[in-house]
């Protein structure tokens, strides 16, 4: 899950600082979270599937599948 989060970060050319601002965290913890330092909280994955417009599932590892079911 940790390197999917980076991996789409970087796919987007977003920084961390950049994704820490619209997640309302900082940029350290931003980084903890790909890192897999810090367990990623529910409303964080919801906020990053949201912006990235995948589903949980794929930021959890549960599938390969990026797509959203309607």
């Amino acid at each position: 899950m940790y390197q999917k989060i980076r991996d789409l970060r970087e796919d987007n050319d977003l920084k961390q600082r950049e994704l820490a601002e619209y997640l309302n965290c900082s940029q350290r913890v931003y980084s903890n979270y790909e890192l897999g330092q810090r367990d990623i909280p529910t409303d964080i994955l919801i906020k990053l599937s949201n912006y990235y417009n995948v589903s949980v599932d794929y930021l959890l590892g549960l599938t390969n599948n990026p797509k959203r079911n309607k």
